[in-house]
C-alpha cells in the first residue's frame, strides 16, 4: 500500500472513531501533500510523500521552540502530537553507527578529499537516507569527516 493511501485510510479511520484531535492533523497531512501535487502538476510517489513529511517534521520542530519560548504549553502539545503523528509514517530511523557507515561509504565512493566534496558527497546520502535519518545531521557528520 502507498504511504498516501494509508493517510487516507487512516483518515477514514479517525472519522469512524469520531478523533477529531487525531483527524485534524491527518487533514494537515493530506492538505500538505495534495498541495504539493497542485502546485507541482504531478501524483507524489513515497519518495515525495516522505519529503513532504520531513518538511513539516521540520516545521513542528521550529514551533515547538518558538511556542516553548513563548510559555504557550497547549499549543507544544498540539505541535508535538502532531509530529510524533507524521513521524509513525516515515520509515525507522537509522542508528548512529549506521549513518556514520553510510556517510564513510559514501566519501569512499565519491574520492572525497575536501571540504568541496560536501555537495558530491550529500547527493550520494540524500537518496540513500532520505526519510531514515536527519539530513541536518548527516551533513554535519560528512562536514567533520572532511574536515
Amino acid at each position: 500500500m502507498m504511504l498516501k493511501e494509508r493517510i487516507n485510510e487512516d483518515v477514514k479511520a479517525a472519522m469512524r472513531a469520531q478523533d477529531r484531535r487525531r483527524l485534524g492533523a491527518l487533514r494537515l497531512i493530506t492538505a500538505a501533500i495534495k498541495q504539493r501535487e497542485v502546485d507541482e502538476r504531478i501524483t507524489l510517489d513515497d519518495a515525495r510523500t516522505l519529503a513532504v513529511l520531513e518538511k513539516m517534521i521540520k516545521q513542528r520542530k521550529e514551533s515547538i521552540a518558538q511556542y516553548s519560548q513563548a510559555r504557550r504549553q497547549d499549543l507544544v502539545d498540539q505541535e508535538t502530537f502532531e509530529m510524533q503523528l507524521i513521524q509513525s509514517y516515515l520509515p525507522a530511523q537509522l542508528s548512529e553507527a549506521e549513518v556514520d557507515a553510510a556517510v564513510a561509504a559514501a566519501v569512499a565512493e565519491t574520492g572525497a578529499a575536501g571540504i568541496k566534496d560536501i555537495g558530491r558527497v550529500m547527493a550520494v546520502l540524500k537518496p540513500k537516507l532520505a526519510g531514515k535519518a536527519d539530513m541536518g545531521t548527516v551533513s554535519a557528520k560528512v562536514r567533520q569527516r572532511l574536515s
